[in-house]
């Protein structure tokens, strides 16, 4: 920790991508003054809102800063934003840990829900928006710590451009990608992203290959009118890893397995996950008048998704030889989801007060099937087999045999939204919006089906999610807010598919009120120049009942009254000077359970400190240099805390050089010390081993 720390004020003070990174800018005819989340970039305020004057903690990654980190992932750009830790996701999905709360489902794609389990793709992306603390009133159910949205790119009507970047590491990955603009005629462009990689790393099995390609149309229809059609189809197709198991400590708890970085714990030919994924979206804009604008955008997405795999469930490094528990599944989705949303944005005036409103509608269906298949080892005729361990792992045969859930569920949600943002003098602002969501899930557990039972679960929830800020501007570079938000999450559970019927001796969640969310937040924002931001933020996220995988049976839910997340942000990006830039981050998160057998503990993967710092130094006109340093504190992984991972403090870095000025050299160089380390997990014996010292070399081309 003091290692870290020393980093931190060495290299100066912030928070990663902090909010605020782009110029002042214009909307048609609304004029902002100060750097915004607009309506016309499809962001996720949904008003053409300076940040400044947004009532809640935020994070912006630019596509500049995806490019310098060359980040491949959400995780890479997670584990530098204060506040966010990563969740190993079973080594086959986006997951996530905002303000203590774990989330699968909690991405949104140009503010429309994107929540299949999979590994989401950067290479279309114009900037990815990070916001924390309950979201209900934007985005619907779920959102409790927070929601990640990314914004795509689009065609230009303004200039013919394109792009193309390649590179290789030194674990043998490479990545190709393209980026071209045409501009058709006076009012029609086209655009076309395309992207390809390799995977590989430090284990002795993983390897990967996924594809994507994202044409889009903009056209200009006249009379204040622009229409934007998209379509993007995804291909995934990589091995499943789940990292190490854990260890036994004597009057403690439990740690990793050290020493054992590149081993996999797994069956080399039977640990896979494929994806196939299309998206349609049309979108279509419309100003009425210098004060009033409107949107539509109807999204068609179908997912088909598979994973199968053998992991490890136990292990006992005292025997001789140690013992290897193995256990496995295999499980399939195919969901498609149907979404339609409309807003409108007004503005006027009401005697002395000046409003910002946001009237807004959504619709959304979403149908799903998901089956999951137990293992059965021939050597055990069981779905676990204890082995002696060894390098590599000689894992006994097996087959998917015995289905333990075979379900489809049918989700439908309407939902009402309306805000008003009230300049009641020029330094005082107050924020005011409430939502109505009716969610409606059926579900068909033919797991279920006897004589007795039809197998239908169902469940109608209808919830009013309320929000609440006030902003103080002694100046018109700084705010001072507070806000108050609630969330909610059915009880099906962010994928739906959980809901079960009462039994004399359990309370299923057919029964369980939706889960709740509260965050109060307190928080300043200071733009000392245009170029240089501090924001800080002191919260408190109240969770309610909430279900969670039995540390002892991960087979089985079981139910926890609550959870209390109290914490501290505080980010600082942009210019220190006119050749050096920095973003970085600190977060404090004391975040325990509230009730029941685990009362007092701390909620899963959830470190107490985290710290992330990225400099960048324009050297010469040509030659810039990076320097990048995270920490993350040590976390328990479950809520029964039987098992820590350590602390750990990573340094990266990287050199670009300009060959021209079309043509971009640059290298990155991860875990620069080669420190030993353990990022994320998901269970207690599924624990994910940091990659090595390694480089990745990258040419852009910019015409």
């Amino acid at each position: 920790m003091m290692t870290a720390l020393a980093a931190f004020f060495t290299l100066g003070t912030a928070p990663v991508w902090a909010t605020e990174t782009t110029e002042q800018a214009a909307v048609d005819t609304i004029t902002v003054t100060g750097r915004f989340l607009s309506i016309d970039q499809l962001n996720a305020v949904k008003t053409p809102t300076p940040v400044l004057d947004v009532p809640q903690s935020l994070s912006i990654v630019t596509r500049a800063q995806l490019d310098d980190q060359a980040f491949s992932s959400i995780a890479d750009i997670l584990r530098y934003t204060p506040g966010l830790a990563v969740s190993q996701g079973e080594g086959h999905r986006d997951a996530i840990i905002i303000r203590g709360n774990q989330s699968t489902a909690d991405f949104f794609l140009d503010g429309l829900r994107d929540d299949v389990q999979y590994y989401r793709p950067l290479y279309n992306l114009e900037q990815v928006e990070i916001l924390r603390g309950a979201n209900a009133l934007l985005f619907g159910r779920g959102g409790g710590g927070g929601v990640v949205n990314r914004v795509t790119k689009t065609a230009q009507l303004d200039e013919n451009f394109g792009g193309l970047t390649s590179s290789l590491d030194t674990f043998g990955a490479y990545q190709v990608s393209g980026d071209v603009n045409s501009v058709l005629s006076d009012t029609v462009a086209f655009r076309v992203n395309v992207f390809g990689e390799h995977q590989e790393n430090h284990r002795d099995v993983f390897e990967g290959d996924r594809f994507a390609v994202n044409p889009t149309f903009t056209v200009d229809l006249g009379d204040q009118t622009q229409a934007v059609f998209s379509y993007e189809y995804v291909n995934d197709d990589r091995v499943v890893d789940r990292g190490v198991p854990s260890v036994t400590v004597v009057g403690g708890p439990d740690v990793p397995l050290d020493g054992y970085r590149d081993t996999f714990f797994g069956s080399a030919d039977g640990n896979y996950t494929t994806l196939e994924a299309s998206i349609f979206r049309t979108r279509l804009d419309h100003t009425f008048s210098d004060t009033l604008r409107g949107n539509v955008t109807i999204q068609y997405a179908d997912y088909d998704k598979y994973y199968q795999n053998i992991y490890a469930a136990g292990f006992e490094a005292d025997d001789n030889p140690p013992q290897l528990t193995l256990d496995g599944y295999a499980d399939e989705t195919a969901r498609q989801n149907f979404i339609a949303q409309g807003n409108l944005v007004g503005e006027f005036e009401t005697g002395p007060f000046s409003h910002t409103v946001l009237l807004g509608i959504e619709y959304g269906d979403q149908s799903t099937s998901n089956a999951r298949i137990d293992n059965t080892f021939a050597t055990s005729n069981d779905d676990r087999d204890t082995i002696d361990f060894s390098t590599p792992i000689s894992v006994p045969d097996y087959a998917f045999v015995d289905t333990l859930r075979d379900r489809e569920s049918d989700v439908q949600f309407a939902s009402l939204y309306l805000q008003d943002q009230i300049d009641l003098t020029a330094q005082l602002k107050l924020v005011l919006g409430l939502r109505f969501d009716r969610f409606d899930v059926d579900v068909l557990d033919r797991e279920a089906v006897s004589a007795t039972d039809d197998g239908r679960r169902g469940r109608v929830d209808e919830e009013v999610s309320p929000r609440l800020g006030l902003i103080y501007k002694p100046a018109e570079n700084v705010s001072v807010y507070a806000s108050y938000a609630e969330s909610y999450l059915p009880s099906a559970g962010d994928q739906f598919l959980t809901l079960t019927r009462s039994t004399p001796t359990s309370t299923g969640t057919e029964d369980i009120q939706p889960q709740r969310f509260e965050n109060t937040e307190v928080g300043l924002k200071w733009d000392f120049t245009r170029n240089l931001s501090l924001t800080t933020a002191l919260f408190r996220v109240e969770r309610g009942l909430f279900t969670s995988v039995d540390p002892n049976n991960v087979s089985q839910v079981i139910t926890i009254p609550g959870s209390v997340t109290d914490g501290f942000e505080v980010q600082l990006t942009g210019q220190l000077t006119e050749a050096w830039t920095v973003n970085a981050g600190y977060s404090y998160l004391d975040s325990t359970i509230d009730g029941g057998g685990f009362d007092g503990n701390r909620t899963l993967q959830t470190p107490e400190h985290m710290i992330s710092i990225w400099n960048e130094y324009q050297a010469t006109d040509q030659l810039a240099l990076a320097l990048g340093v995270t920490y993350q504190d040590s976390y328990f992984v479950r809520e029964d805390n039987a098992v820590e991972v350590p602390d750990y403090t990573r340094v990266d870095a990287a050199v670009f050089y300009d060959l021209s000025d079309q043509t971009r050299l640059q290298l990155n160089i991860e875990n620069l010390l080669d420190e030993e380390y353990f990022p994320d997990a998901h269970s207690n014996d599924n624990i994910s081993t940091g990659k090595p010292l390694n480089a990745r070399i990258t040419i852009r081309h910019r015409f």
